[in-house]
Order: structure tokens, then C-alpha cells, then sequence
């Protein structure tokens, strides 16, 4: 059993970098980005494991695994202090483990809610698998909920994606708030990883007229590769596969195979694996008032405070304040 009220020290290895794939919107490619950006990690040699923390347990049958057949599931280490490494089961594409899903997370934000140090029960119980892998991939629910919570105080980043519509460029500013919230009252150390643009349709001016606003705004912290509206990696999930199983060389597969590799390339370099720190401005140089990145000393990617106030009265998410 994992003790789950200790308050211990962040301090990890250089592996088992841990990512949180949020958003508060659903449908937004959060799922679709985890399953494949993970599947080709690991294809590349590195040790990659999936949490589903989402009830829908899309990640779980995305890779090829039944949530009735799992059995016990992440609900079980989180409510009932399960080792979460007995949990883990492999998926068909080596190196890739998963921690499924089960329907009983639906009601896991109400039995967490009078619970003692409950923003803080994902890590205590992840913190034993840290080791094990080179990068850890935690799939959330769309809300901003005590399960979101979770998985932002336990991670070592953000991964956003964001859909190419009005709608998710609106909700972006919540999200940002949130990670700022978390960073206040229960993780300092939490970065950006970054903001992946999806289901980019080629065919509309608005798809390329809210890309162009999240650059803007965002700057470097916006992911090069652009995620395209794709039928076969709709198609994917349905087979239980990542998009690099079922058709390799389909758009959607091009699209996630280059992110891979641009993740790839941000993750090492915040690993100390490289000189070079993405986009950090040469000295002597001002940055742009435009680009809104920033690096600390950690080399963490930063965006800035929404300029649009949080509700009065609303105070912290998953009872921070």
C-alpha cells in the first residue's frame, strides 16, 4: 500500500520526465495526442508510459486494452493506495506501458473531496514508477476538476493541445489561469512543454486565423508541427492502435512522427542531454513583447497571467485557496 497523506520533497531523476495532456475543452485531440506522441517515443527506444486518468478511458482502448479486462485501474492506487506499479500493463508496440482507465474515476472527484492532501494523491502514488521511464504521459479529463488537479501537481509539464477553432482559443486563457493557480499553491516547478495545434483544416481561413492568434501570444511555445484534420487517425482508436500501427504513412502518422521528434528534442534539452536551451534569447538580445515566452532557470517554456480576471469569489481549483 502507497502512503498517500506523506508530504515529501519533489525531487527526481533526470528520467521519468512527466507530462499532463490537458485541456478543459473536450475533443480537442488530447487522447489522440498522448496515444501516438507516446506510441513513436517509444519507438525510438525510449521507456514511455501512458496514465489514463480520464473516465471516458479513451487512452486505454485507444491501445489496444479493454477496460473491463484491465481489471483494477488507476481508481484503485488513487482511492485505495494500490502500488501503482502493479498496475501497469504492456501495450503491442514495445516500450509502451499503460495504467488503464475504469468507469469508477467517474466518481472519484466526489469521494476525493473531503480527503486529506487530495491535489496531491497522483504523486504520491506515481512518484514509486518515476524511475522506470524515460517519460510519463498523463491523459486528463476535459475539466479543470480535482483529477486535472492531480495531474498538474504531479507533473513536471504542461502538454496543451488545442483545437484550430474559436471555441479552444477562448478557453485557452482558463487553462493558462489553472496552471498558473497550480503553480502558486501546489507546484512551482510546473512548465510548458507546449501548445499543439490540432486538427488544422486546411480548407478554412478560420483554422489558419486562430493558429497565426495562439502564435502570436504565444510565441515559441506553440509546437512547429501542425496536427491536420485526418480520417485515419479518426479511424485509428476503433482498431485499438496508434496511428503509427494502423497506417504509417497516412498524414495524421507524418504529422505525430514529426511532433515526436520536436517533443523529443524539447524533453532532452530540458534533460541536461544537450548544450542548446530552446529559445532562450542570445545575450544581448530583447526578447519580443509579442512572443510571450520566457525561460527560468529550470528551462521551463512560461506563458503569461491571462489578462482576463478569474470569477470573484471563484478562489483555487480543487480547493487550493
Amino acid at each position: 500500500m502507497v502512503e498517500l497523506t506523506r508530504d515529501s520533497p519533489r525531487v527526481r531523476p533526470l528520467v521519468g520526465q512527466m507530462l499532463a495532456c490537458a485541456n478543459q475543452k473536450g475533443g480537442v485531440g488530447k487522447t489522440t495526442t498522448v496515444v501516438n506522441v507516446a506510441a513513436y517515443l517509444a519507438g525510438d527506444g525510449r521507456r514511455v508510459l501512458v496514465v489514463d486518468l480520464d473516465p471516458q478511458g479513451n487512452a486505454t482502448s485507444g491501445l489496444g486494452a479493454e477496460r473491463a479486462a484491465a481489471g483494477a485501474s488507476v481508481y484503485d492506487s488513487l482511492l485505495r493506495g494500490v502500488d501503482l506499479g502493479s498496475l501497469i500493463v504492456p501495450t503491442e508496440t514495445p516500450g509502451l506501458s499503460l495504467v488503464p482507465s475504469s468507469i469508477a474515476l467517474a466518481g472519484a472527484e466526489v469521494e476525493l473531496a473531503g480527503v486529506p492532501q487530495r491535489e496531491r494523491r497522483l504523486s504520491r502514488v506515481i512518484e514509486s514508477v518515476c524511475s522506470d521511464f524515460d517519460d510519463i504521459f498523463i491523459d486528463c479529463p476535459p475539466s479543470l476538476g480535482l483529477l486535472t488537479v492531480n495531474a498538474l501537481t504531479a507533473a513536471d509539464a504542461v502538454l496543451i493541445p488545442m483545437q484550430c477553432e474559436y471555441y479552444a482559443l477562448e478557453g485557452l486563457s482558463q487553462l493558462i489561469a489553472t496552471i498558473h493557480l497550480v503553480r502558486d499553491h501546489l507546484n512551482p516547478a510546473l512548465a510548458v512543454r507546449g501548445v499543439v495545434l490540432t486538427m488544422f483544416d486546411t480548407r478554412t481561413n478560420l483554422s489558419a486565423e486562430v493558429a497565426a492568434e495562439v502564435r502570436t501570444h504565444l510565441g515559441a511555445a506553440v509546437f512547429d508541427t501542425v496536427i491536420p484534420r485526418s480520417v485515419r487517425l479518426a479511424e485509428a482508436p476503433s482498431h485499438g492502435r496508434p496511428i503509427a500501427r494502423y497506417a504509417p504513412d497516412s498524414r495524421g502518422a507524418t504529422a505525430y512522427r514529426a511532433l515526436a521528434t520536436e517533443l523529443r528534442v524539447r524533453l532532452d534539452q530540458e534533460a541536461g542531454r544537450h548544450g542548446v536551451v530552446p529559445g532562450v534569447v542570445p545575450s544581448g538580445t530583447a526578447p519580443s513583447a509579442t512572443t510571450a515566452l520566457t525561460h527560468d532557470a529550470s528551462l521551463s517554456i512560461t506563458v503569461p497571467r491571462p489578462h482576463v480576471p478569474l470569477d470573484a469569489g471563484a478562489g483555487a481549483p480543487g480547493g487550493m485557496a
